[in-house]
């Protein structure tokens, strides 16, 4: 590998082979997990030998994803995370790093418990490391030490935001480069749409405080009889507001989706609406209404703030307001030409995030770590020295 007059390495023959870990079970909706799909979607079609390896609830979603088994589902940052710590997935994930001889490791996520920390631990090659979460975390509060140790095999460290840089700089110190999260325009884009009779709100995340769905739901149902309400996926407080609500016929619960589905919803949709109360790092899912060509109604929270503008590609609301946020989806539904300037502008501002740009940026990131950090290839495959050598090193 030469390094060119612009500083950027080209690549050699041989393929780089590159290992995406996920903490999260890759068959539940996320989007940690969204991301590390759509990269190595992305990454594969630039003609590199991407991997994906992560817990999987059921048939892993691609060809490949190798799993490492279920998910437990955890408590973490206010929501409920679907990792895979349990020792049996981490010895399966210990073979698969061991198996595949990765010239280098993206570990999403990094100090999540399960195959992130494995990952970190072994680092049988050089380590990317991106760091999603943001607000508080217990976990950096009480095990700052040790996940310090863990984060000083990362060979380059990125954050998707300022709020993520914030929570593990913090912590952690360190340094680290802002790269934001990426869109796979061309999905939003050429997906079907759904069609809908009514103009339609359209809501997909976890059912749990913090996703605002209270505050949806109660500014909904102030809402004219003629508009309806779609509401995707599932969480804890599912029953409780199904129950709430049962009444409002206008309301529709899908529940988990497919991303084409996802997809199709919100290309039909009059409007999205992403609610949410806190720990927010980065609005992705704004992103993907927008190249969607849908209008967005959202909380004002730094993260959606990271690629939103109020009155230019998006509406923002007070985080709780109710009356503030059913005026505002009032506002799309009735006002096409506001409607039209929101779609147009929205457009414009996901062509700056997508995926294509950032697995770019990344794949410079790995040809100079794999040029920095060459990994000896074996004539032949050699499992069992490297495979002892790790486990001795978790049982120290």
């Amino acid at each position: 590998m030469q390094e060119d007059n612009g500083g950027q390495f080209q690549r050699e023959q041989r393929t780089l082979r590159i290992g995406i870990v996920c903490p999260y079970s890759l068959s539940i909706p996320g989007g940690v997990q969204a991301q590390v799909m759509g990269l190595a979607r992305e990454l594969r079609s630039m003609g590199y030998e991407a991997r994906v390896i992560g817990p999987c609830d059921g048939p892993p979603p691609a060809t490949f994803v190798s799993p490492v088994g279920n998910s437990l589902p955890t408590a973490s940052n206010g929501s409920v995370v679907p990792i895979a710590p349990d020792p049996s997935a981490q010895f399966r994930t210990i073979q698969l790093l061991n198996d595949e001889n990765f010239d280098v490791l993206h570990v999403h996520e990094p100090l999540a418990p399960g195959a992130a920390q494995t990952a970190l631990f072994l680092h049988p090659a050089p380590i990317v490391g991106t760091f999603h979460a943001a607000g508080e975390s217990t976990s950096y509060k009480l095990l700052t030490a040790p996940l310090s140790r863990l984060a000083d095999n990362i060979s380059h460290r990125v954050v998707v935001s300022k709020d993520a840089l914030a929570l593990v700089q913090g912590y952690m110190g360190g340094d680290y480069e802002v790269l934001f999260n990426g869109v796979e325009l061309h999905r939003f884009r050429d997906s079907a749409s759904h069609t809908f009779s009514n103009p339609t709100i359209f809501f997909c995340g976890r059912h749990e405080d913090r996703k605002g769905l209270d505050v949806l739901l109660e500014a909904f149902a102030t809402l004219p009889a003629n508009v309806r309400l779609v509401i995707a996926s599932n969480g804890p407080d599912t029953k409780r507001l199904q129950q709430q609500y049962a009444t409002d016929i206008r309301i529709d619960w899908v529940g988990r989706i497919t991303d084409d589905e996802k997809m199709a919803y919100l290309k039909g949709s009059a409007v999205f609406c992403a609610p949410s109360l806190r720990g927010e790092s980065f609005g992705v899912v704004l992103l993907e209404a927008m190249a969607a060509g849908t209008p967005v109604v959202a909380s004002s929270l730094d993260g959606y703030m990271n690629v939103a503008t109020h009155e230019v590609d998006s509406l923002l609301c007070a985080p709780g307001e109710v009356a503030e946020l059913a005026a505002a989806l009032l506002r799309v539904i009735n006002d096409g030409a506001l409607s039209d300037r929101l779609r147009n502008a929205g457009e414009q501002r996901a062509e700056q995030f997508s995926m294509s740009a950032l697995a770019a940026r990344y794949a410079d990131i790995y040809e100079r770590l794999a040029h920095e950090h060459p990994i000896a290839q074996p004539a032949q495959p050699g499992p069992v020295p490297r495979l002892r050598a790790a486990l001795q090193r978790m049982m120290q």
